[in-house]
């Protein structure tokens, strides 16, 4: 299909959005990615690579390569993914660590409002329905009281770490971030991240080196888990879209317990910094909140999540 550079721009504002999300332990870039429109193009445009696109690159030239597959919207969108995660990698963890309860206030409205939006994709209400979404909320859930594990600072394990949070990242309601919290590599992947990126603006070769492997198998993790996974999700969209719109109601609801914004410490441990952070949290009201639960701030933030998702669905829908 013909696209205009307006489109292409477009589609790296979804990608800003989309890397925005995926930053935060608790948010999905697949829930913006379902919102702006571009989630089955994406996920039928992933499963439609493949290593024919040497061949039709060599036979019959690189715009007849680029249009077949669809690489401009891909190029695009992954560019504003990119842009995104780098630049606000730092911004969005001092203001976790700074004023997490008003994120999470920000991030719990855009959540709620996602899961009404896509419940109302769901065309037929039965029995198999409900159960899928209760399945879906029942694995989400879980997932959030998982404890943390402590994650092995090796090749191998920012390969596993890529291909298991790149499938969460496109799975609307599965944050890829909180998944990388569970395996105990968020710390990790960010800090090799902005290290490589530092290195890179610095010129400094030793930071570059040091932090290339992880990097790239990473990304070789990432690149072949959504690849598998994108056959799967095209397949259910074909073939079962009612049951997979429930399953994915249901995972975001099960999220939200992570991101609600008032939570009570369990336990704590020591991160490799020698810091002591959180490792279990209950959700509790903010009436029971031990200190400045920001109550007004944290309605007023959550408000705006909420009817930002409606204007980027009515965005959508303008543009669709």
């Amino acid at each position: 299909m013909g696209r205009s550079i307006k489109d292409y721009i477009t589609n790296g504002l979804k990608g800003l959005a989309m890397g925005a999300a995926d930053v935060v332990p608790g948010v999905s870039g697949g829930t913006i990615a379902f919102i702006t429109g571009i989630y089955e193009e994406l996920i039928g445009t992933i499963d439609n690579l493949n290593l024919n696109i040497f061949k039709t690159w060599q036979k019959e030239g690189f715009k007849k390569m680029f249009t077949t597959y669809n690489l401009g919207f891909l190029i695009s969108l992954f560019l504003g993914v990119f842009i995104s995660i780098i630049s606000l990698a730092k911004i969005i963890s001092h203001l976790l660590d700074n004023h997490p309860i008003l994120v999470w206030s920000f991030f719990f409205g855009l959540v709620l409002a996602s899961i009404i939006y896509i419940g109302k994709q769901i065309e037929k209400w039965n029995v198999l329905t409900f159960v899928a979404i209760i399945l879906g909320a029942t694995i989400a859930y879980y997932i959030t009281i998982a404890s943390p594990a402590t994650a092995p600072d090796e090749w191998y394990y920012y390969l596993f770490s890529g291909a298991i949070a790149i499938i969460a990242m496109i799975l609307p309601g599965i944050s890829g971030s909180f998944i990388l919290v569970l395996l105990g590599s968020y710390s990790l992947v960010l800090e090799a991240l902005t290290n490589f990126i530092e290195g890179l603006l610095a010129g400094d070769w030793e930071i570059i080196k040091t932090n290339f492997i992880k990097v790239f198998t990473l990304i070789i993790g990432c690149l072949v888990g959504i690849k598998l996974f994108s056959k799967i999700l095209k397949w259910m969209f074909a073939n079962k879209k009612n049951i997979t719109l429930a399953v994915l109601t249901g995972f975001m609801i099960g999220s939200l317990n992570k991101i609600w914004p008032w939570k009570k410490v369990i336990s704590t441990r020591i991160d490799r910094h020698g810091v002591e952070v959180p490792l279990l949290e209950n959700s509790i009201s903010p009436f029971s909140f031990n200190g400045d639960a920001n109550l007004m701030f944290a309605i007023i933030l959550a408000t705006i999540g909420f009817v930002l998702i409606l204007l980027m669905e009515k965005w959508a829908n303008k543009n669709h």
